[in-house]
């Protein structure tokens, strides 16, 4: 079902200074930002590579107010790994099929995510613990 490591979500306080650090440290280059209202979240995906399946990306995530997701676990975690994107070739299907395995849904349907990707979440209780976020990269 998964066809590839999307990116690996990181939860930063500061996203000019955390992609400044990732572009000198370990050479990635900004792909895209964004500003993502519904979330409470300003983003940056940094490439890392790329394969047949498509590209696999660093995503930095700076919350844009404390009461969102990423706001709530950087004041009880600090700064770290959020979570983990798998690709999809079908995100619909994708989650039909892991949702009658029994594994909790954070999204009932796709929505918006990175990149014009549409993306949905199960819940960590269900997967070991670590947030995962399923992604349908947009046709190339």
């Amino acid at each position: 079902m998964f066809t590839r490591i999307d990116h690996v979500g990181i939860a930063v306080h500061d996203l000019e200074k955390s992609i400044s650090w990732y572009e000198t440290t370990f050479g990635l280059t900004v792909a895209s930002r964004e500003v993502n209202e519904e979330q409470g979240v300003r983003e940056a995906m940094l490439f890392v590579a790329d394969s047949p399946a498509g590209g696999s990306y660093v995503q930095l995530l700076e919350p844009t107010r404390q009461d969102s997701p990423v706001g709530k676990f950087l004041a009880r975690n600090g700064e770290g790994v959020h979570h983990i994107g798998y690709g999809v070739d079908d995100v619909e299907n994708a989650l039909a099929s892991i949702g009658a395995q029994g594994v909790r849904l954070v999204d009932q349907r796709p929505r918006h995510g990175s990149m014009g990707a549409s993306i949905a979440f199960l819940h960590p209780k269900d997967t070991g613990g670590v947030l995962t976020e399923l992604v349908q990269a947009a046709k190339r």
